[in-house]
């Protein structure tokens, strides 16, 4: 049956919006890019021979319409007001203590923490459901109309995905250029000769916008991240995370990984998790965001003369380095992940010099494309951890060779299969010895059980040895002392004092425990909640996932992972031998309301303890009732200041914060209702240290 061209053209439009959508926010495509071509071909074809049938929200807009002669200056309905900075979480706390005091006394605040993303900021007004205009921020007053140039953004919706849209809705947020979209721009100006190449993303993205004619814009590919709302008709939300919601139900693709917190404490956290996932994103990011979720207190709290008393931005400072690849090793992690590291020429970034750089997944190391001999540039944001950004393209000489994944694990030969609707590679063999090393290293580790003396060259003989297949065969150990002592650099006090360690670590907290039992999602903070809620592990291991989804931050995603793990008939086995074999498994009380003589008070340790570790220090505090501080602000009530105390001891006099000695700490644990000094060796408490024994 023939179709009128209305009729074609209509289902053509749809065919195209839904691909996009697949394409750039699901990363989901379903067809190929040939096909997509001849879709919106045919589309463009059929218009040009009807355009009486040319509508505002057609995709073939996105690929340039007619340049214009000048921009059109456009007064904001509602300011763009820039937001304050602070780079360190005392700043985070001290934006919380404002919040706090300008709100009702004890009234409830939620925060909701995003990416800070390093693009363009750009409001885009939609009216009846339609993109008709698209501003730059300018000076928060007024802005440039670049409508022409919006209408090209990749992945954007031209027409909103809801069948009753708002009479009018103002969608902010962040135009940016993806790094590997970068990459093959600066490669092209380069060859080209162009005197002056863009020198970063961001500066791209100005350009493109800034660009009279569409059609160059749309060359750039530019893409768009929404993160809050504008001017609004016809719409009502209560919250950001209602009206974010709603936003990526309309097809507008929104900043990823965001999350509504309870407390600052939780946004903080959360803050550095997105930092270790950052090399995830294919955009430049220079920090994050921490916004008050209500938008009722947001009314209440209103705005300086220059920025809203309701959000901060979180910065940190990246510092960036170029190198060459060398080699790229596969290395299999505890979970089995296959995970690829860059091995590089070194380079010097920050005050360190990096020669390795993880390379995360498959699908990371194809995205950014990079090849053995490639030239790329490293980033290390917040000096923490170095990850590659993009590939220097113009620097290819023709000799790079492209690099092959390993379809088997590289250490036992096991097929890698991939996670389902995930990322990651694995090596399924329970029994790789990889894994095995990995997992016990992790086990031991000064975040889980705490094992001295237990570094990873031992553990790799342990292993291959045969000494160790589990992490109940570390309790057994004391019946192989004699094979223990024939170990290279083992001898009988080393070996007595390893067994020592081992047997003491039986009695360490559940929490310990659960985070060295390596539950995919589950750190630190997330055994110490379940084990404060159930008491015991058999009684974590009894709960559904519905059960586990109602303890505070654990998601429908985490709980699965606890369910999972602990219905495996191989943890099911390692339980039972652990149990057996006399490790804590919790008293089979929940843990009672907080008391002793910290009671709700804020504690910094600095320096190094002589009787405490850091994890032991933190651990002490939380006993007596406290809460362990990184960083020292106002909202600190004590610094423990031991030997060597460096800023921090200088910071909390300047602010006159209770400075107290280890001896006088130790006496205030040790005041009625407080548990003893948990006592061990003396490290630096400030930094975190390494793995124990590492190396």
């Amino acid at each position: 049956m023939s179709h009128s061209p209305r009729q074609e053209l209509e289902s053509l439009r749809r065919q195209i919006e839904r691909h996009n959508h697949l394409y750039y926010q699901q990363a989901q495509p379903e067809i190929s890019d040939l096909e997509y071509d001849r879709l919106l071909q045919r589309l463009i074809e059929l218009e040009k021979q009807h355009p009486e049938l040319v509508t505002p929200d057609s995709p073939s807009l996105r690929v340039g319409g007619a340049p214009i002669s000048e921009f059109q200056s456009v007064t904001h309905r509602v300011p763009m007001l820039s937001i304050d900075n602070v780079y360190d979480e005392a700043g985070v706390r001290e934006f919380d203590t404002r919040v706090r005091k300008l709100l009702e006394p004890g009234e409830a605040v939620e925060y909701f923490v995003e990416y800070k993303i390093d693009g363009v900021a750009l409001a885009l007004i939609y009216e009846a459901g339609v993109l008709t205009q698209g501003v730059t921020r300018g000076d928060g007053r007024t802005g440039d109309d670049v409508t022409h140039n919006a209408r090209t953004l990749a992945g954007l919706p031209l027409r909103l995905q809801t069948e009753s849209p708002p009479a009018r809705v103002e969608i902010r947020g962040e135009a940016y250029m993806a790094n590997s979209e970068f990459s093959h721009l600066r490669a092209g100006q380069i060859a080209a000769g162009e005197k002056k190449p863009f020198a970063n993303p961001r500066n791209a993205t100005a350009g493109a916008l800034k660009l009279l004619d569409p059609r160059l814009c749309a060359k750039r590919r530019l893409r768009f991240f929404a993160h809050s709302a504008g001017d609004l008709e016809g719409a009502t939300f209560a919250s950001q995370s209602e009206f974010v919601a709603e936003v990526e139900r309309w097809g507008v693709a929104v900043t990823p990984r965001s999350r509504v917190f309870r407390d600052i404490d939780s946004a903080i956290e959360h803050c550095h998790q997105l930092l270790e996932e950052i090399p995830a994103l294919d955009c430049e990011v220079d920090g994050f965001v921490i916004k008050i979720n209500s938008l009722g207190q947001r009314d209440r709290l209103g705005t300086t003369a220059r920025s809203p008393r309701w959000v901060i931005a979180f910065k940190f400072e990246k510092y960036e380095g170029v190198s060459q690849v060398h080699q790229i090793e596969v290395q299999v992690g505890k979970t089995g992940a296959l995970t690829p590291v860059a091995h590089l020429e070194p380079v010097e970034i920050a005050g360190t010099t990096v020669s390795r750089a993880s390379l995360h997944n498959r699908d990371e190391l194809e995205r950014l494309g990079v090849r053995l001999g490639d030239w790329v540039v490293v980033e290390k944001a917040g000096k923490i951890i170095p990850h590659v950004v993009r590939v220097e393209e113009h620097r290819r000489t023709g000799e790079e060779r492209a690099y092959q994944f390993p379809t088997q694990c590289p250490v036992c030969g096991t097929e890698a299969v991939r996670d389902t609707g995930g990322v990651y590679i694995r090596c399924v063999n329970a029994a790789c010895p990889a894994q095995l090393r990995e997992g016990v290293r992790f086990f031991a580790s000064r975040s889980a059980m705490d094992i001295e003396g237990l570094g990873i060259k031992l553990i790799e003989q342990l292993v291959e040895t045969g000494l160790v297949k589990s992490f109940a065969d570390l309790y057994r150990l004391k019946e192989q002392r004699d094979r223990l002592i024939n170990l290279e650099r083992m001898a009988e006090k080393s070996a007595d004092n390893l067994l020592t360690a081992i047997e003491e670590s039986k009695s360490r907290p559940l929490w310990r425990l659960l985070t060295g039992l390596n539950i995919r999602h589950v750190g630190v903070r997330t055994a110490q909640q379940l084990a404060d809620r159930f008491g015991s592990l058999d009684e974590i291991a009894r709960q559904t996932v519905e059960q586990l989804s109602q303890v505070e931050e654990i998601g429908p995603i985490m709980a699965q992972a606890i369910s999972d793990h602990f219905r495996q008939p191989a943890m099911q086995a390692q339980c039972a031998e652990l149990r057996e074999l006399g490790v804590n498994f919790g008293s089979g009380q929940p843990a009672a309301p907080a008391s002793g003589p910290l009671l709700g008070k804020t504690v910094v340790v600095t320096g190094t303890l002589r009787g405490y570790s850091r994890e032991q220090a933190q651990e002490a505090i939380r006993a007596a009732g406290g809460r362990p501080g990184s960083s020292v602000s106002k909202k600190t009530d004590l610094v423990v200041a031991g030997e060597e105390a460096g800023s921090k001891l200088t910071k909390a006099q300047e602010l006159g914060v209770r400075v107290v000695s280890e001896e006088e700490f130790t006496a205030l644990l040790q005041a009625p209702g407080a548990e003893a000094n948990p006592g061990a060796r003396a490290v630096e408490a400030t930094d975190e240290a390494p793995a124990a024994g590492a190396g």
